[in-house]
């Protein structure tokens, strides 16, 4: 009872470190967006028509805040995968913690094609049919906190969705699903993310086909990717347990 107590406190102890860690690189990551918002802003913006508009002196500094956080999310996923990975790394077999570390830089690099799949298509398309909607009735007059709060719902959705084929494999690596998991979900799967799609797009047909076409794509490629993991963790296990039958042989002759 004792090991057990012991164990949980070393448990709650390395996890404590790993988030204290993190919350340290995203306040690192956060001084930087702080320090460069101007310079982001400026580059957000470039594109726009008209200059944005603020209503109080606080709306300003919300916009200095929801950037830098915007960039400390960043920077801070892949020092979090990190923290994810070492917390995990004792359960797990030495092959199995040089496949999993591979998923790290994966992880940044879908998170950011996320974004730029939310920002360079999804954003456009949304603004230009929004704009177009109200016509001639109305002055177009944007403030800054809407229009960023808008590019965030348009971009930060997708940069945790594209991240979804690297959570299924490192998951399936832990044994926590599987693909028959996967392929048996897959008709709710695939009604959840039509309605994600439906919800945050325009009320056109080629605006939820542009968006559900990528989403279903990520779900078979996640599929498909666990389906590779899965059959090289039986693999091992195979080669495991024949290891295991050899060297008992060996010690039943010896004995003889």
């Amino acid at each position: 009872m004792e090991d057990k107590e012991l164990q949980l406190v070393d448990h709650l102890e390395e996890l404590r470190k790993r988030i204290i860690i993190s919350a340290i690189a995203f306040m690192i990551f956060f001084t930087v967006g702080f320090i460069y918002v101007v310079d982001i802003y400026k580059w957000f913006v470039k594109g726009l028509d008209v200059k944005l508009m603020v209503l109080g002196p606080s709306d300003i500094m919300w916009i200095y805040f929801t950037i830098a956080t915007v960039i400390a999310i960043i920077g801070t996923i892949p020092v979090l995968a990190v923290q994810i990975w070492l917390f995990v790394r004792p359960a797990l077999r030495p092959v199995e913690r040089k496949i999993t570390l591979t998923y790290v830089p994966a992880l940044f690099f879908l998170f950011i094609s996320g974004l730029a799949f939310g920002y360079f298509v999804i954003f456009p398309m949304v603004f230009k049919f929004l704009v177009n909607l109200g016509g001639n009735m109305f002055v177009t007059n944007f403030t800054a906190e809407r229009y960023f709060q808008f590019i965030m719902n348009m971009t930060l959705p997708f940069g945790v969705l594209f991240e979804l084929p690297v959570v299924v494999m490192f998951l399936t690596s832990l044994g926590i699903i599987n693909p028959f998991i996967l392929s048996k979900i897959r008709k709710y799967a695939y009604f959840v993310l039509v309605v994600i799609a439906v919800v945050i797009t325009p009320p056109d047909f080629m605006s939820d086909f542009v968006v559900t076409v990528p989403l279903l794509l990520l779900y078979e490629i996640s599929i498909n990717l666990s389906k590779v993991v899965y059959r090289k963790k039986l693999k091992r296990q195979h080669e495991e347990d024949d290891l295991e039958l050899d060297d008992d042989s060996d010690e039943e002759t010896e004995i003889m």
